[in-house]
């Protein structure tokens, strides 16, 4: 293949810059509707994500220790610039804007990935650059994906750094000597955006340490070629790996050692999956399907995978039986062969085994419609498996396009059926609602009812005015009223490592004397407010009732 001069511009760079333009437009237009359809703060976990990152600089008591435990601070400290100007703090749109940027990382990463795997030079071939534009179509065009790439939730800036760690191990692969470090930087961000990175991590670092062994091993028995990985594989470059991707994990646990007294806070402290799995067990109600039984955990990650692909079960399969043949016969075809940087593609189904097991053992429930409970509950989590379905669909475009024994007739019709296939998955959800979206409207439909009313009644109150109120449930009232959380004495307003707790702390102090303090006293039946101050015999000004919410009570406290 002919080699391009130092410095002509390879014909790649014009595709990803049109790349970067089409999915900016996608972005930012998809954000624009949905935010005129007041969708994009439906998610309860997305208002709570822009006021954690709020509340590092908007509080009694500031700074990073607001940042809590449970969720990793990155997606958070990235907010929270755009969240300094208070109008996209109140509209939710200061925490959408790093995952759009997300988003258009992820779709070039995509792109360039397909690109590294089915290419052998800078310059492209048609069939790779075939299969390069549509593993970023069929990824960009996700509807699911364009709607959660619109609010705060962290998927689409987690699959942002899971597909660039992939991207730069490919390449690593090629010997490229600094790719393995980047891939560090994107694993170790990774790991501090969701816990799916510590596994990605792991599994990393076991392949990387595999691969230098083999090398070393090549190099003992005296071959005349060393690997063109070994460049990039050499001892200190993957000792500089695990040493990046180990520093995240090392970071967030002495964090909640020193603050909580608990390296593993996040894990089996009180607001961990673990402890509200328990809660929900000790009111009567049943566990969630797949605990303590990996397989079945298994089954369930993989139908919200295929629910975030297509509405209809035959739909689904006919994604499944294609993904399967592209499998197949990339494993045992002899010609066409792509690069030998194919298997790093492997990493993109390391998110089934961490959710097999997540759901099996860390307290993570799915809920999908088409199988008991017959409901929605994270069913987002399934867009994890994405980029492994639109990377293995465009490899199969890349076979078809290259096996030159067939009629190009038939090589057409195959391709346009592929094409066909995608556009009638997407446009099937697009009419019957993405279900990520739907997720968010049947689970959250009367807890933003109550946050609305509860706006109301809040925007009335004088403007200097103390609330006494725990934040943990209904802080988007606050957010939708556009009152500084600064006003508020809420459970962040404590030290964390005086432990049981803290009897010097703000919050401990104003619910045992709530007039001294606030006030105003919002208390929500059977929070810590409402246990301190039900039997005070305060004045209630004005309670609120919302079906399948607890009622809300407003009290004056002086």
């Amino acid at each position: 293949m002919r080699k391009l001069p130092k410095n002509e511009p390879s014909p790649w760079d014009s595709d990803v810059n049109l790349l970067i333009w089409l999915a900016t437009c996608v972005s930012v237009f998809s954000f624009l509707f949905f935010y005129r359809q007041v969708e994009i703060l439906l998610y309860g976990d997305a208002v709570a994500h822009i006021n954690i990152a709020r509340r590092v600089f908007d509080s009694k008591t500031p700074g990073l220790l607001q940042l809590g435990t449970v969720w990793l601070p990155l997606p958070h400290l990235l907010m929270i610039p755009f969240l300094l100007v208070g109008q996209m703090w109140q509209s939710g749109s200061g925490g959408s804007i790093p995952s759009m940027t997300a988003y258009v990382f992820g779709v070039v990463g995509i792109f360039r990935l397909t690109r590294t795997v089915l290419s052998r030079g800078a310059e492209p071939n048609p069939a790779a650059r075939t299969a390069a534009w549509s593993a970023a179509i069929i990824f960009a065009a996700n509807p699911n994906l364009i709607y959660m790439q619109a609010t705060a939730m962290g998927e689409s800036l987690y699959l942002a750094f899971f597909i660039w760690a992939v991207v730069y191990f490919a390449e690593s692969m090629g010997g490229d000597g600094k790719a393995l470090t980047r891939c560090g930087l994107c694993v170790a961000a990774a790991c501090l955006t969701r816990y799916d990175g510590w596994f990605l991590g792991f599994t990393m670092a076991a392949a990387v340490v595999v691969v230098w062994l083999c090398r070393g091993r090549a190099g003992l028995q005296g071959r005349a070629s060393a690997p063109e990985s070994s460049r990039a594989f050499a001892r200190a470059s993957v000792l500089k790996f695990i040493l990046i991707i180990a520093a995240a994990p090392a970071l967030w646990l002495a964090y909640n050692g020193i603050i909580y007294r608990n390296p593993l806070e996040f894990e089996n402290g009180p607001y961990s999956a673990k402890a509200i799995e328990r809660k929900t067990q000790n009111a009567g109600n049943p566990g969630h399907p797949g605990s303590g039984n990996p397989l079945l955990a298994g089954m369930y990650f993989l139908k919200a995978a295929e629910s975030n692909l297509a509405p209809n079960q035959w739909l689904q399969r006919v994604w499944i039986l294609l993904a399967l043949a592209a499998a197949l016969a990339l494993i045992f075809s002899r010609r066409p062969k792509p690069s030998h940087r194919t298997w790093p593609l492997l990493f993109l189904l390391v998110p089934v085994p961490f959710y097999a097991l997540s759901i099996a053992y860390g307290g993570v429930p799915i809920f999908i419609p088409y199988w008991w409970p017959f409901t929605h509950y994270n069913v987002r989590y399934g867009l994890h498996l994405l980029p492994a379905y639109a990377v293995v669909l465009a490899t199969l475009v890349w076979i078809i396009v290259r096996l030159e024994s067939w009629n190009p007739r038939l090589r057409l019709g195959c391709t346009l059926a592929v094409v066909a296939l995608v556009i009638a998955s997407y446009a099937s959800i697009w009419h019957s609602t993405p279900i990520c979206l739907r997720e968010a409207q049947i689970n959250m439909r009367t807890h933003n009812q109550l946050d609305l009313e509860l706006a109301r009644m809040l925007g009335a109150l004088p403007d200097k005015s103390t609330l006494l109120m725990y934040l943990g449930d209904h802080v988007g009232a606050l957010e939708r009223a556009g009152i500084p959380l600064k006003r508020t004495i809420n459970e962040g307003n404590h030290r964390v490592w005086k432990q049981p707790s803290d009897s010097e702390g703000l919050w401990e102090r104003a619910l045992a004397n709530p007039a001294q303090y606030a006030d105003y006293v919002l208390a929500f039946e059977g929070d810590p407010v409402w246990q301190a101050v039900h039997n005070r015999h305060l004045r209630a000004l004005i309670e609120i009732h919302v079906t399948g919410q607890a009622p809300a009570i407003l009290y004056q406290a002086r």
